[in-house]
């Protein structure tokens, strides 16, 4: 009898970082990559990819972004993340995010597709300084609707941690397991929905965008809803299908940050 040969395991950092109107890092390591494709606008725009084409049980997956004092930026991915079945640990996922002085990053990824029996840890964590500025998404679909695709096995643990100076901002951690998509139609859970985002704005103004951002939380077949307090906007947003709620979150986006949306973004509208 030979023994079972151990999976092989996807392990990638990819880390990037601006400083004084240019270039300092660029380290890609695994299934990890980032790239700067050739944009127009006066700022540098970010793509991240896993090259391994999706993440299953074990597997180990970090993007980090710097930015110095003054620097602004957009980073995202250039298309879905997958998260498979995992018969074992899950996949780690970590998104670090280091924003300096008067800087802005705009992190806008696209969608993380989790399919029956994914097992899942992500940690996002962003650092700001006094009056730096960031806006940031999350989208996660149960599935593909169009497959017919059913999730009923889960084990997903998602949480975003925004420190500013070191205090506290946001601590949002999301959980989702076997016994809380069985009592999924509650609206106290995900109210029957399979996609579910969240939006968040850290800056000075963030309280005088909350009406202008309400006025189009409005895309059919998608529920939300936005709130504000001193220099923080937060908005969530569920629906039965992907692509309603991609249209809304590009509508939000589109409201909050002056410029062409990444290219990723638009070739999929």
């Amino acid at each position: 009898m030979f023994d079972a040969m151990p999976h092989q395991r996807s392990i990638g950092l990819a880390r990037i970082a601006f400083d004084g109107g240019r270039l300092t890092q660029l380290d890609q390591s695994g299934s990890a990559k980032a790239m700067l494709p050739r944009c127009h606008g006066p700022h540098p725009e970010i793509v991240f990819l896993n090259t391994s084409g999706g993440l299953t049980s074990g597997d180990r997956l970090g993007f980090q972004v710097r930015l110095g004092d003054g620097q602004r930026a957009t980073a995202t991915t250039q298309t879905a993340e997958r998260a498979y079945r995992a018969d074992g640990p899950p996949a780690d996922a970590r998104v670090d995010l280091e924003i300096g002085q008067g800087a802005r990053l705009d992190w806008l990824p696209q969608e993380t597709i989790l399919f029956d029996g994914a097992a899942l840890t992500r940690q996002t964590t962003v650092n700001l300084r006094a009056d730096s500025e960031y806006l940031g998404i999350e989208i996660i679909v149960l599935g593909r609707a169009a497959m017919g695709e059913t999730v009923t096995r889960l084990r997903l643990l998602d949480r975003r941690t925004i420190r500013r100076d070191g205090r506290l901002l946001v601590m949002d951690p999301f959980r989702l397991d076997d016994a809380a998509l069985a009592r999924g139609h509650g609206q106290a859970l995900l109210g029957g929905m399979r996609a579910v985002a969240v939006l968040v704005l850290v800056c000075k103004a963030a309280s005088d965008a909350l009406t202008p951002l309400r006025e189009v939380l409005d895309e059919p077949g998608v529920n939300g809803a936005a709130s504000a307090r001193d220099g923080l906007l937060i908005a969530r947003c569920m629906a039965p299908d992907a692509w309603p709620l991609r249209r809304q979150m590009l509508r939000l986006i589109e409201k909050l940050r002056p410029g062409a949306l990444p290219r990723v973004w638009q070739n999929q509208e």
